[in-house]
């Protein structure tokens, strides 16, 4: 099994859901021994936002037109795409900010969305290329979105699922940590709850 471990909480070893990544690969490691593991702090290595002459690299081009800083940067989204392919669990800290997920996490988004290698448009509408792959969300929020009033706001987990969806993931799991920011006991309550909650749904994602 291969799997691909992705961080892009800008907060380091106080980062919730740095630690909450950390426990569910050390799970499925356990799980199965054999498992080997790619992974990418996205904060520590972040990948350049996508601009025209890296997005230009999304398509069947004369790379002589191209420096060799571009050309490096079609190298390096070419990598990315073949790593998501050939991975069986993608595994995600997505922290909220802002609503949304970090920018760190929608750079490699914008990477691997590439038409003709994730996905592709046909006559009856776009068509995900990416099958037979289980992602574990970990999702960190300061306060509380999964339902009253700040419910509207969250354009994270619905960011994801849409993005993942449109490349043809549709396994996708959720391991949440709410109202962080509501005080010590509210941070250790959510850490603890998820905590909890990683063993079945690391069981339950590898029993799919």
């Amino acid at each position: 099994m291969q799997i691909l471990h992705l961080d892009s909480s800008i907060q380091g070893d106080a980062s919730a859901s740095r630690l909450l990544t950390q426990a569910v690969v050390a799970r499925l490691r356990t799980a199965r021994p054999d498992a080997a593991v790619a992974y990418h702090d996205l904060i520590e290595e972040a990948i350049p936002h996508l601009n025209g002459p890296i997005g230009a690299g999304f398509r069947p081009i004369a790379f002589a037109d191209f420096d060799a800083a571009t050309r490096q940067e079609h190298g390096r989204s070419d990598a990315l795409v073949a790593e998501l392919l050939a991975s069986d669990v993608i595994v995600i800290g997505a922290p909220m900010y802002n609503f949304s997920v970090a920018t760190q996490l929608k750079a490699w988004l914008d990477r691997v969305m590439q038409p003709g290698k994730t996905f592709r448009y046909t006559a009856s509408g776009p068509e995900g290329l990416v099958a037979g792959k289980r992602v574990i969300v970990v999702s960190t929020r300061g306060g509380s979105y999964l339902s009253g009033p700040l419910a509207p706001l969250d354009f994270q987990e619905g960011y994801l699922r849409a993005a993942l969806g449109f490349m043809g993931i549709k396994d996708v799991q959720f391991l949440r940590a709410e109202n962080l920011s509501r005080g010590d006991a509210a941070r250790t309550a959510a850490l603890d709850g998820a905590s909890v909650a990683v063993a079945p749904l690391v069981s339950s994602v590898l029993a799919a």
